[in-house]
């Protein structure tokens, strides 16, 4: 089973792990190394922000032995992208999911999460850049309402110095006017 609860400290070392994975699998994020849990909680709003952990392993269950039970398999989590009142209601996502746990339906569940999380504060907009390489998470996203608004032609470079692209995603509440 899979029970996604709120992030909270005691799930740090486990995020930033997937995160870690998510930085050198190479087409999740710009970030080439991993910040303190400090910088990293500092930087996404405490009321959208989840884990999916594994909450009960059933022995006889067809699941990965790699994972354990209460292990965190993917975190999601929301950032302010202004500080300007005009833009309460908009917020940027980030999607993790870790690579033992792929397939699950860990990314689905933790993105409805936030889309639950953020409509019940008055959230009207959840924004993604993701790189189009990243199918999956192309995917996941067109599967919960996101819409593609375009592409960042060569909007970031890499560490190695690779001129990337990223493609605009927005979800727009059908609740919050």
């Amino acid at each position: 089973m899979i029970a996604v609860v709120p992030m909270t400290a005691e799930h740090a070392s486990d995020v930033l792990r997937i995160y870690k994975h998510g930085i050198d699998e190479g087409d999740a994020t710009f970030e080439t190394d991993v910040p303190t849990w400090e910088v990293f909680d500092a930087t996404k709003l405490p009321e959208h922000r989840f884990v999916a952990v594994d909450d009960m392993r059933d022995a006889d269950a067809d699941v990965d032995a790699d994972v354990n039970a209460g292990a965190v398999l993917g975190f999601v989590v929301a950032s302010a992208i202004s500080k300007r009142a005009c833009y309460a209601g908009v917020v940027e996502l980030s999607v993790y999911v870790a690579p033992e746990a792929r397939g699950r339906g860990v990314g689905g569940r933790l993105v409805a999460a936030l889309i639950a999380s953020t409509e019940a504060a008055g959230i009207w907009t959840i924004k993604a850049g993701i790189f189009p390489e990243n199918t999956a998470s192309l995917a996941l996203h067109a599967r919960h309402g996101f819409r593609v608004l375009g592409r960042q032609e060569r909007i970031g470079k890499t560490a190695a110095g690779v001129w990337r692209d990223v493609v605009l995603l927005e979800r727009r509440s059908g609740v919050v006017n």
